[in-house]
């Protein structure tokens, strides 16, 4: 029962993720498309079988709409079915829409955001265990590949920061754990006697293609109290400390400027900045923390900033 309310959380997470991204990046201009394009996207044509330019596409990155820009589908979501056209066997969540074809005997894939024709899913071909098979068309399609990159945050309780990163589209993965001591491998309870050093803290996989580390730093900014030194709400202690661990001199120069900009809007910003030193994954209960037990965070919320 916990795995299934875990997953419906991520689902309800990466939907409500999507659809700030696409308020946020104004998906409602339409890119130029040529006459061929306009054949399959606008008419729902079909290019012809094992011609299009992501067919064996195997980079890993991010399937856009190619008249609207919209993120569509994963890389890792996409396997060789052998019908000639690009497949996957599961769409980004809120992503795609499906529309029954007026004969009756398949089922068209739009895109969500503009109506674009993708293709057509078909299912029970078991495929992949997911049982499903978008038969994507390549020029209804653009591809921006992954570009990984870390940060590390610290913003009081790493439950609550977690938990609002995972909500920002472009975010890979979010492991809470410890940074700043110098004691090595440190336990939740030696960060808790407040002797070590280190702080609560979370390190963030992001697809820099997709979300900019200014984005995901100004975000943090919006999600805990920046202006609290040693606490977070009712949390006290150092390991609650407003802090950002840079890992270059872009991240640092990118940190300053979001901060800058924060003062001058009248915020006393505390938050330290600090070059990155080892990251220290906590212990596995503290994992994924709001997605395993359910609730929402007692000290964590967004508040608009910029």
């Amino acid at each position: 029962m916990i795995f299934k309310e875990s997953y419906i959380m991520k689902k309800v997470i990466i939907i409500a993720s999507l659809i700030t991204f696409f308020i946020n990046n104004g998906f409602s201009q339409m890119n130029p498309l040529t006459k061929e394009e306009e054949r399959v996207i606008l008419h729902k044509g079909t290019e012809a079988p094992f011609t299009g330019k992501y067919v064996h596409n195997k980079e890993k990155g991010t399937y856009l709409c190619r008249q609207c820009g919209a993120p569509l589908y994963r890389s890792a979501d996409k396997f060789d079915s052998g019908c000639g056209w690009p497949s996957f066997d599961q769409e980004i969540p809120g992503a795609v829409t499906r529309h029954r074809d007026p004969d009756g005997t398949r089922t068209e894939i739009v895109c969500n955001n503009c109506e674009g024709h993708l293709g057509h899913v078909f299912t029970g071909e078991k495929f992949t265990k997911k049982d499903t098979r978008h038969c994507v068309n390549s020029i209804s399609l653009v591809f921006v590949p992954e570009k990984r990159e870390s940060a590390i945050f610290a913003g009081g309780c790493f439950w609550g920061v977690e938990f609002m990163l995972q909500k920002l589209f472009g975010v890979i993965s979010v492991t809470s754990g410890y940074t700043g001591g110098n004691s090595r491998k440190p336990s939740y309870e030696e960060v808790c006697e407040g002797n070590s050093g280190h702080i609560e803290a979370v390190e963030v996989i992001f697809d820099a293609s997709l979300v900019s580390y200014e984005k995901l730093t100004k975000y943090f900014f919006e999600i805990h109290d920046p202006t609290q030194q040693d606490r977070q709400g009712p949390d006290i202690g150092y390991q609650y400390r407003s802090a950002l661990f840079f890992k270059n001199p872009q991240q640092k120069e990118t940190a300053l400027k979001v901060i800058s900009e924060l003062k001058s809007k009248g915020y006393k910003v505390v938050t330290e900045l600090r070059e990155a030193v080892q990251f220290w994954p906590a212990e596995d209960y503290h994992q994924d923390y709001y997605l395993r037990k359910g609730g929402i965070p007692y000290c964590h919320s967004y508040k608009k900033r910029f």
